[in-house]
């Protein structure tokens, strides 16, 4: 059994405590966002109290101290990724924001020779950017599949870098729809010796695990801060220096420049040069918090708990008449999606909230991967560690209610 005093760790959370259409509120939709803690809430509002002012650019007290506010945050990332210094890293709107940075940002290094691989599994982030840059270079877009069980096909991969043109492999370190957990630290290595960048979307493992970019060997790392404890509207790219000073800069104006004439510009040193503009610090300064809050609660902690908490919710649903889970991959974090049959997944959520329940329903910005599936929707449940078994017991039973209503509900033929 993980260490995780579940109780204690709830009182941080007062959002937890609400009722919801008469019910106690089970949010089990931590895939899409987590609830933040006190401790992120009272630092940004302390922020505001205390310390408020743009960065970087003033000379006076409080520009100084939020200018400070902020690089400890970034310092703070860098830890918690294990990146070589804080210049790299890059603060973001979130996921998508940083993984179309670097599409964008490496759209030079590609041309009509040259080949990019995602997998079948990738969220929509980390796919449509890719075959956009392919399209727009004429470069070859490949997609590695699946086994039948929902794991990546490694010897699929393994063919479509053979040939020597994959230039980049853009790859999920957890599918938000499968909860398949990829060995990114293979993967990488299999990319890099093919002589490909290797590009991790980090938005579902983060909290799920240690990730350290210099172990995992991985080139360049998005993730967002509503999946970690932190608000919404703030991210991070990371990487190793010599990847993101190939990235070139995406957007243009104040805090990014070197020198500006009529003849040239110059461009600031990492990580300036890819931050246009003011930066979202405040969000900055609370995904610092968010990391110091998951650090001190124990990150090991936190992936042990939730793995049982998955576990124990693929052992309960898998007991529901005619539900499926999606995918029986070898290691599975985060989530448990599935399909019931004759019951769309939009009216079971639509039920089960009027319980008190939420989890999501809909193609979760996945679609090829559920049209492997074979379906165009999925119900998802996922917790996180201040979750418990009992919600994930009451989640069931509601979820097998709403089904035998709506079946009941269903016209003879």
């Amino acid at each position: 059994m993980a260490n995780m005093d579940v109780k204690r760790v709830r009182e941080d959370f007062p959002i937890l405590g609400q009722q919801v259409h008469g019910h106690p509120l089970v949010y089990l939709d931590n895939s899409a966002t987590t609830q933040v803690p006190e401790q992120v809430l009272s630092t940004v509002a302390e922020h505001y109290r205390t310390s408020n002012a743009n960065v970087h650019r003033g000379m006076h007290y409080l520009a100084h101290a939020s200018t400070d506010a902020l690089e400890h945050a970034r310092e703070t990332v860098a830890r918690f990724v294990g990146a070589a210094d804080s210049s790299c890293v890059v603060f973001t709107r979130g996921t998508t924001d940083g993984l179309n940075m670097v599409a964008r940002g490496l759209a030079h290094e590609l041309g009509p020779d040259d080949a990019v691989v995602v997998s079948l599994m990738e969220h929509h982030s980390n796919y449509v950017p890719w075959q956009q840059a392919c399209f727009a270079k004429g470069a070859d877009f490949r997609v590695a599949g699946l086994t039948a069980e929902g794991d990546l096909d490694e010897a699929h991969y393994a063919e479509l870098l053979a040939d020597g043109k994959v230039k980049i492999v853009a790859m999920t370190g957890c599918s938000n729809v499968l909860g398949t957990v990829t060995p990114v630290k293979r993967l990488a290595k299999m990319a890099h010796d093919a002589g490909a960048l290797f590009v991790l979307d980090g938005a579902q493992i983060m909290r799920h695990g240690v990730v350290d970019i210099a172990d995992l060997g991985v080139d360049y790392l998005a993730f967002s801060g509503h999946k970690m404890m932190a608000g919404t509207g703030i991210g991070a790219l990371c990487g190793t220096r010599d990847a993101l000073e190939m990235l070139a800069p995406r957007d243009f104006g104040g805090e990014m420049v070197g020198k500006v004439t009529q003849a040239l510009t110059t461009w600031e040193e990492l990580p300036l040069r890819l931050e246009a503009g003011t930066p979202n610090y405040v969000g900055a300064i609370a995904l610092g918090a968010a990391c110091d809050y998951l650090c001190a609660l124990g990150r090991e902690e936190i992936a042990a708990y939730e793995s049982e908490l998955v576990d124990h919710a693929a052992s309960v649903l898998g007991k529901i008449e005619g539900l499926h889970i999606a995918g029986s991959p070898k290691e599975r974090a985060g989530l448990v999606s599935f399909t019931i049959d004759d019951v769309h997944p939009l009216d079971l959520c639509t039920l089960i909230d009027a319980r008190g329940v939420a989890l999501r329903s809909g193609h979760n910005c996945a679609q090829p991967v559920l049209d492997w599936l074979g379906t165009s929707s999925v119900a998802r449940l996922s917790p996180a560690f201040y979750n418990t078994s009992a919600e994930i017991d009451y989640a069931a039973q509601q979820i097998d209610r709403a089904a035998q209503m709506l079946r009941a509900a269903r016209p003879r033929k």
